[in-house]
Order: C-alpha cells, then structure tokens, then sequence
C-alpha cells in the first residue's frame, strides 16, 4: 500500500482501528473520520509512530460533514484510494417498542452515512480516472445481521442488509470506471460493543455455541480481509461481501462449548 491514501470511518476504535492500523503498517496515508473527537484524537496519537495518520470530526449521517472529510483528505493527500465505510452505531429495543427517532438515528450512520460518503468519494475517483489515474476501491463494513437477524436490534439488522445491497449496487455502477466495491461481514468480533456481553458466562456460551471454531474474532482479523481487498491481489473482485464469523452462518445447529 505504499502511497496509497485511505479513508476510515469510524476509526478511533475497534474494527476500523485496526483496518487504519493495519493499513499504516503496510505503508498507507490514512484520514481517521470519527464523531468521537477525543477518541480520534487519541488513536492518531497512538498510531501517529506507524505512519502519516490524521482525524477528521465528521458525522458521516451529515452531507456538509461528509463534503468538509473528502476535503481536508485531498488538502491532506492530494488523492483518495481507498474509502473504508465502517462507521456503525447500534440501538436496543423490541420491535413494537423501537422508536422512530432510534430508527431513523441508526440508519443514518450506519446506510445513509455509507451512501454519502461513497458518492462523494467515488466522484473523486472517476474524475481522476477521466484524468488517466488509477480507480480506487471501497469497502463497506456489513455484518453477518445483513444475513440472519436480532429481534432486538432492528434498525441495525435493516441498516447492514441495506449496506450488503447498497454495495452490489455501488459495485455495478462503478464497476465501469474500474471501481471495485466490496463488503466484510464480520461475526462476533472482540470490540467494545461485544465486550460488553462478553463478561456474562451466559452470553459468552450462546455466543460461543453458535461459533464453529470455537472463539470470539480479533479485529485484526478483519482488518487483514480490507488490506486484501485493497490490494492488486483483489483486483478482479468487486460486489462481494466476505464473511467472517466463525462458521456461524453455515451452522444450522449449535456446537459444544469449552468450559
């Protein structure tokens, strides 16, 4: 990825942490983008001796955030190659119980926030293959709820299927500008949203029961699967999801758990 510029929504922590921190080592320009500015601003700090790393406050849900990100990453960089979408936030609540603003909330940042952020990127992108740059790459992060579903969270379930969707269709779309665009589904991976569910023995054995190889994932794991499908390596793929779970979605059963 040497001189290569990336773009990481949602980086200050967990999976697109490691995605900016992975993309640091193997010699990539990366633009942190978090509403978290105190969390942003820690993770450059922390990630600051691998390379040239700067954050960006924006709310990805907010087209004039979005509009002021791609700008301060090409006074930044000069370029964008690679756009990573993993800025994700959840919501608890049944069904009959979810209320509107809630729903509205989530799929703002999780759907609309990679809509934005994609078309003012991928506008970019084909102005400078016009141009006779090279096409650039973009990578959502979907889950395995785009796939099967949580009773009580709804707005994120809907909000991941539109992302798996919406990256079929960027996919497309682009795809003759030579504009790749690919998804990761990632399983029960160890960030703070899951840790939180983890300290209960209970729910760290249903979680582990429904897991094949018998553990929780690493966001490092994840962020390994973005620097291949940001690569040359990855050059004849685009309109995939990935998924990395375990095994969890070919299960149709549940599996013994290691005490």
């Amino acid at each position: 990825m040497d001189g290569k510029n990336a773009i990481v929504t949602g980086g200050a922590k967990g999976i697109g942490y490691a995605i900016a921190k992975r993309y640091l080592r193997d010699g990539a320009r990366v633009i942190i983008a978090d509403q978290d500015e105190k969390a942003g601003e820690a993770a450059c700090d922390d990630l600051s001796e691998l390379g040239d790393v700067q954050f960006v406050a924006a709310n990805v849900a907010e087209r004039l955030d979005v509009r002021n990100l791609v700008a301060k990453a090409l006074d930044a960089f000069g370029d964008i190659d690679i756009l990573v979408n993993n800025a994700g936030i959840s919501h608890s609540a049944e069904f009959l119980e979810l209320k509107e603003a809630d729903f509205d909330r989530v799929l703002g940042v999780n759907l609309k926030g990679a809509f934005l952020c994609s078309q003012a990127v991928a506008r970019h992108m084909v102005d400078r293959v016009k141009d006779g740059g090279d096409p650039g790459c973009i990578i959502n992060i979907s889950s395995i709820n785009s796939v099967v579903a949580l009773p009580d969270q709804v707005p994120y379930s809907v909000s991941k299927s539109g992302v798996a969707q919406l990256t079929r269709v960027m996919a497309l779309s682009l795809a003759a500008h030579g504009i790749r665009v690919n998804a990761i589904g990632p399983g029960s991976i160890m960030t703070d949203m899951l840790g939180s569910l983890v300290g209960d023995k209970n729910a760290r054995e249903k979680i582990l029961s429904r897991t094949p190889l018998g553990r929780i994932g690493e966001p490092g794991e994840i962020a390994g699967i973005a620097a291949f499908l940001a690569s040359k390596d990855a050059s004849y793929v685009t309109g995939q999801t990935v998924f990395a779970d375990g095994g969890r979605l070919p299960l149709n059963y549940t599996v013994p758990v290691d005490e």
